[in-house]
């Protein structure tokens, strides 16, 4: 069996996950944070958005430096409520998933690195860095983000089972 056959599943799986809780983001609590060291929920909810890129990034590139200027200052401003934060999850889960889709055993064996300057960080086969940088990540911030939701007493989505909110799936 191809391996995109196995990563294809959950991928779609742990988005729909996270499209359910993004869809519970208060508009008005953008900008609340729940200590003074933790990131906004708004920023938070655009990493999140974000991270799916990562895996077309993975999937199209050989490597990333952390430490190399930004490559576009000229892209659309970042969302600033629920609905932008939505539409730029959804435009990057679309172009991962047809990332993934398209890719070869091959590819997915083949090795990435990821850079801070001329440092290696590390080099992994894709298939590791996607499941570590990108799914595992992804699922870590998720958590933080229910969290959130749980001390703004904003109803949490079941998402491996029932929530204390819904009871049932």
């Amino acid at each position: 069996m191809p391996y995109k056959d196995t990563i294809l599943p959950e991928f779609d799986m742990e988005m729909d996950s996270t499209r359910r809780t993004l869809e519970r983001i208060p508009d008005d609590k953008f900008g609340w944070q729940p200590h003074a060291k933790s990131g906004t929920l708004g920023w938070l909810a655009i990493h999140i958005a974000t991270i799916p890129h990562w895996a077309k990034m993975t999937m199209d590139e050989d490597s990333f430096d952390l430490a190399a200027p930004a490559r576009s200052n000229s892209g659309p401003p970042a969302p600033t409520n629920r609905k932008g934060v939505l539409d730029l999850f959804e435009k990057n889960r679309t172009e991962a998933r047809a990332a993934l889709a398209g890719g070869t055993d091959a590819a997915y064996a083949k090795p990435w690195a990821l850079f801070m300057g001329k440092q290696e960080l590390f080099r992994e086969p894709r298939a590791a860095v996607l499941r570590r940088m990108v799914f595992n990540h992804l699922i870590h911030h998720r958590g933080q983000l229910t969290m959130y939701l749980r001390l703004l007493d904003v109803p949490v989505p079941g998402l491996y089972g029932p929530s204390a909110d819904e009871g049932k799936f």
